[in-house]
Order: C-alpha cells, then structure tokens, then sequence
C-alpha cells in the first residue's frame, strides 16, 4: 500500500516515489478529461432538450395540421349540399299545391344528384341490368315469362359508388324465369 496517492498528500504537495509520482502527474490529466466528459454531457442533455421540445413542437403542428386538413374537406364536402337545404326549407314554406311541391322536390333531387356527381359519387345502374351481386342486393323475385331470369326489374333503394369502390349496394326485385336457366 506504499503506491497508493492521497488527495491530502498531493494537495499537500508531497513528494511521492516511483509509481504514485506517475499518479500525480495523471490527475490533472484525468480532471481535464473529466471536465471534458462532463461539458460534452452538458451538450448532450442540452441537444436531448431541444430534440424533444421539436419533436413535441412537431406533435402538435401535426396535430394541427391533420385537424385543419379535415375541416377543409368537410367544408368542401358539405358546400354543395347547402343550397339543397336552403331549397328544402323554401319548399317546407310554400304555399303551393301538391303538385308544385312534388315537382319542387323533384328539382331538389336533382340538385342533390349534381352535387353527388361533382363529388365523383355516382348511382350504381339497376333496373334494366344483368342482377350482379358485387352491386346488387337482391330483397326479392318476381316470378314473370316476360323477362330473362336474374334481370332487375324493380329497384327498392338507389346503390351507389365513388368512381369504382361501391358505398352502398342498390335493393333490388329480380326476375325468376322458371323457362330459361342461367349460368
């Protein structure tokens, strides 16, 4: 235990043979690196700081953003359908026959079909059609000779699709040709 260096005996400024002088000599080395380390921890706590104040900064931008983008396509999706609604309620105060209404609300629907199709919303074809499952929903049959079997005949409630993907099936009545066999 001859070897081993104090602080009091350095700080003391005692002279100390052979190994323990290599000690002494390596100690003001060793606070220089140890001031070093501890400025390059400063800056990196200091660098952590700023990443997660940017990265919670980022969070909340974008959090933003994502709010403003939904808001603007809601209002672009609800702009066309406003002035159906103001129509409704001028159709709602008139004073006007029964047919004048019906003949109103069949300019409204149409109003409705226009901002649909600006939308790129477009009804799914029916009566007249080839039945096809994928687009069709079949609610009943009517058993009939003068139309091919799985012809639509009647449709219950309008399908419809945005360009190719189907929003909603059409409800259909279907033909049943007992004479003809379909593949």
């Amino acid at each position: 235990m001859q070897d081993e260096v104090t602080v009091e005996a350095v700080q003391e400024g005692e002279v100390v043979p052979g190994a323990a002088a290599e000690a002494v000599v390596e100690m003001p080395a060793s606070q220089t690196e140890l001031e070093q380390v501890k400025g390059e921890r400063d800056q990196l706590l200091d660098r952590l700081a700023r990443l997660q104040a940017e990265f919670e900064n980022f969070r909340k931008r974008e959090a933003k953003e994502r709010a403003d983008a939904r808001d603007y396509v809601v209002s672009n999706t609800v702009e066309p359908f406003l002035g159906v609604m103001d129509n409704f309620q001028l159709a709602l105060k008139a004073d006007g026959t029964a047919e004048q209404l019906r003949s109103g609300v069949g300019l409204i629907l149409k109003q409705m079909e226009d901002a649909l199709r600006g939308m790129n919303v477009l009804p799914v074809e029916a009566v007249g059609t080839q039945f096809d499952p994928r687009i069709h929903e079949a609610m009943g049959s009517i058993e009939t000779k003068e139309f091919p079997d799985h012809q639509v005949l009647e449709e219950i409630r309008r399908g419809y699709k945005i360009r190719e993907k189907l929003l909603r099936p059409a409800l259909v009545r279907i033909a049943a040709n007992a004479d003809q066999v379909t593949d």
